[in-house]
């Protein structure tokens, strides 16, 4: 024994500088965190944020821009719920900008997509809609739109016992409906419906046009959900939402158009964004848009973080070939483990005052708690909100399951609408895809999933000992935070193991 002590040498929990310095590509499963010392509730902890230099959020979770993710319902949600969404950009400039609006323009507690249709439509369409969306009336306007003229509304009563499904909305619609004038709070709309006992509030402008609704079922919907907490809005008091462009010339058109929308920050959105496109891009708007806050990346090493940072930008997107979706790393041979990634980037970015968005590799909220535990600022969810209820797209059916699209901005079928810019592809004959397309089962809405996520994470940071992002990264660089790696057997122990049968519901 050389009179030595059976622990002299024994290390009991590694630091992060330890763990992260032997040349390994760690994932979120390959390590675990020991926990720290309790001495406060969960109810304390408090994961307030930076996304960028200038933006704070209540909730660390953004949605990402992606076009089976991110539009205006999902911008809303996220933004009421204290996180932000990030609008994709395979669309039009026109067609992107008007989500901008929509998020923008939004009344609280009012439905988030009212169904809206043209006073010559049938109510055939009425039915063929429901198979796929969820809604309980309808709105007529003269253009069949938000913001049109509005005409009437019609509701189930007005159509259940109608037998001739061809019959126009105008016919059987309701005119006689209760209004309230633009900018008129949601409370007081919600008193109308109980003391008048009425299904629905319009809500128009001084011109006649509908602009919201109210629903008895959305209020009846939302006492099923946790409270919402405070929103995430911007200086004049509008919901916050980013939006994505590339790095092209025909970019900068699509950049000030959102800029003049009221966009609250760009994200400059490539699969590898250590690049000249980015670097002049990120010169341009400086000068073109001085108040516009620029989040870069993609990217996974503290050398790509420094010369995007010293060329302006105001946060950072952290992760290479980690999402379910991304083939990067498998075609590319180029990427990092994403708790690698997010260590290292954060380190850096963490000195340099920059926040940064953990992108990728979000399965559950234990993933969450480790990405902001090694230093992450806020995590970007695809997978995790594809399928849910204010996602892009109709549910359809398959063998019985409903589900929804689901797809890789790196896929075939999203390079062929557009996407292909994210890869620096569009120039290329030959299209290699760094991303697959699939189908995702219902996930319900992110109004019920959110809230429960970022209680867990209070719950894991309570674990940690931190009741703040601060306290957690000072634990974290000063060797306080003990962890370790992970062998595969150490993982599937910490997951659910030897029962026969068992239904696993997070929350």
């Amino acid at each position: 024994m050389n009179g030595h002590s059976h622990s002299e040498d024994i290390l009991d929990g590694y630091s992060s500088a330890q763990l992260f310095s032997q040349g390994v590509c760690y994932t979120y499963d390959d390590v675990i965190f020991h926990p720290g010392h309790i001495n406060f509730g969960a109810h304390e902890v408090d994961l307030t944020t930076n996304v960028t230099k200038n933006i704070m959020l209540r909730t660390p979770i953004v949605s990402s821009p992606m076009d089976t993710v991110t539009e205006a319902e999902m911008a809303i949600t996220m933004a009421t719920l204290g996180g932000m969404g990030f609008l994709h950009y395979n669309n039009t400039i026109e067609e992107q900008v008007a989500h901008v609006h929509r998020t923008k323009h939004h009344q609280h507690g009012y439905t988030v997509s009212p169904m809206v249709m043209a006073p010559h439509d049938i109510i055939a369409k009425i039915d063929s809609q429901k198979i796929t969306k969820e809604f309980s009336s309808v709105v007529v306007t003269d253009t069949g739109k938000v913001h049109g003229k509005f005409l009437g509304i019609v509701t189930p009563r007005d159509i259940d016992f109608v037998n001739d499904r061809d019959t126009p909305v105008s016919e059987v619609m309701t005119k006689d409906v209760a209004i309230v004038s633009e900018g008129t709070g949601c409370d007081k709309a919600l008193d109308l419906i109980k003391s008048k006992k009425e299904d629905n509030v319009v809500v128009l402008n001084a011109a006649g046009d509908f602009i919201g609704l109210a629903t008895r079922d959305y209020f009846k919907e939302s006492r099923n959900f946790p409270a919402p907490g405070a929103p995430s809005l911007d200086s004049e008091g509008r919901l916050r939402c980013g939006g994505a462009a590339g790095t092209r010339e025909s970019d900068k058109e699509r950049i000030a158009a959102l800029a003049a929308a009221g966009i609250d920050a760009i994200i400059l959105d490539s699969s590898q964004g250590d690049s000249i496109f980015q670097l002049d891009m990120i010169k341009h708007i400086k000068l073109a848009h001085p108040g516009l806050d620029i989040i870069c990346g993609n990217v996974v090493t503290t050398m790509q973080a420094r010369r995007l940072i010293e060329a302006g930008a105001d946060g950072m997107r952290v992760g290479m070939g980690s999402g379910s979706i991304c083939t990067t790393q498998e075609v590319c041979a180029v990427g990092r483990g994403q708790a690698a990634a997010v260590y290292h980037v954060a380190r850096f970015c963490n000195q340099m005052g920059i926040p940064t968005i953990a992108d990728g590799g979000i399965q559950n909220s234990g993933n969450i708690v480790k990405a902001l535990a090694l230093g992450a600022s806020a995590v970007m969810c695809g997978s995790l909100f594809a399928g849910t209820t204010e996602a892009p797209g109709d549910f359809f059916l398959i063998n019985g399951i409903k589900v929804k699209k689901y797809r890789g901005m790196g896929s075939l079928d999203a390079m062929t609408k557009g996407s292909e810019t994210r890869y620096y592809g569009d120039t290329q004959s030959l299209k290699i895809a760094q991303g697959v397309s699939g189908t995702v089962k219902d996930k319900g809405s992110v109004r019920r999933s959110v809230p429960f996520m970022a209680q867990a994470v209070k719950q894991g940071f309570q674990d940690l000992g931190a009741r703040t992002l601060a306290e957690s990264r000072a634990l974290l660089y000063s060797g306080g935070m003990k962890m370790e790696g992970r062998t595969s057997a150490a993982q599937n122990e910490g997951g659910v193991h030897d029962m026969l049968t068992f239904e696993k519901k997070p929350w």
